[in-house]
């Protein structure tokens, strides 16, 4: 305890250049205070301060330990504010980011609200690449491997890339019997929301550049509804037409025609500490994975 309230003493006296300033906020006289610093540089063998009629100034070793102090003073402060905030209820409104199609977590998210009653969730369905900190987003779900340096990134599971259509559109234009039997066929394109490029299909053995282009569209929600129609083939991540697969209103070619895989993320604004509402998401949502990943 002593050694907390020397460096936090020092602290006070390095930031204020005053012993009477310094003397104030601790409550004591500039003489306590005074005797204070002598006690702590006593113990140190170094002198931190140099004392003038106008003003204290740090020494080199001064302004090194001063440095330290204050990483230690913020870590406690920290931490502190963390416990306080995990005593309490998690509340409060989350806003958060999750791909266009992504119905597969609604369960998650209803069992969510169910067992923190007190938490808003504000839900924001995009495929577009979102700019976390800056639309003031308190946690993302987005595939790929991060790459923004001032997010914090939880992995949640992994998908792959399926090539599907409707049972009516093999029955009328047949199933092709190899990746390169895709380039005589109706195919339906992933647009990014961004740059306006199309995603290119991950086939094995297969130039991708040489696919027809019937039709593209910014969601695959859309590009879903088309393929059900039986206007062509789309490839799709596997969580997004798992449901369809499952009743039969799309059925999928071999798995190994689409080589690349993913994975998705919880990102959010790395912090030395988490709000309760935000660790509350993250642990539920980690514990239990993403469904199929």
């Amino acid at each position: 305890m002593e050694k907390m309230s020397g460096i936090e003493l020092f602290a006070h006296i390095a930031q204020q250049g005053s012993l009477v300033a310094a003397g104030r906020q601790f409550g004591i006289s500039a003489s306590a205070a005074g005797k204070g610093l002598a006690r702590l540089e006593a113990r140190l063998g170094a002198r931190l301060v140099q004392r003038s009629t106008r003003r204290l100034t740090l020494t080199t070793a001064g302004e090194q330990y001063l440095q330290r102090c204050l990483r230690i003073l913020d870590e406690v402060e920290a931490a502190e504010r963390e416990l306080q905030q995990g005593q309490a209820a998690p509340r409060g409104r989350l806003k958060v980011g999750l791909p266009h199609e992504c119905g597969v977590l609604a369960p998650h998210l209803a069992g969510f609200m169910q067992s923190y009653p007190e938490i808003e969730l504000d839900l924001d369905y995009s495929d577009r690449l979102v700019d976390v900190i800056g639309e003031g987003f308190d946690v993302v779900i987005r595939g790929g491997e991060p790459g923004d340096s001032r997010l914090s990134a939880r992995r949640l599971g992994a998908y792959r890339m399926r090539l599907v259509a409707a049972p009516a559109y093999f029955a009328r234009c047949g199933e092709p019997a190899s990746p390169a039997d895709l380039a005589r066929h109706r195919c339906l394109h992933y647009r990014y929301p961004r740059s306006g490029k199309l995603a290119p299909w991950p086939l094995t053995g297969v130039d991708a550049q040489t696919l027809p282009v019937n039709a593209c569209g910014n969601t695959g929600d859309a590009l879903i509804q088309l393929a059900e129609q039986g206007a062509g083939i789309a490839c799709l991540p596997d969580f997004t037409v798992r449901r369809q697969l499952a009743e039969g209103r799309l059925q999928a070619l071999p798995e190994a025609w689409a080589e690349r895989s993913g994975t998705l993320y919880l990102l959010w604004p790395g912090a030395p500490y988490l709000p309760p509402r935000l660790r509350a998401f993250i642990d539920f949502f980690a514990e239990r994975g993403f469904p199929g990943g």
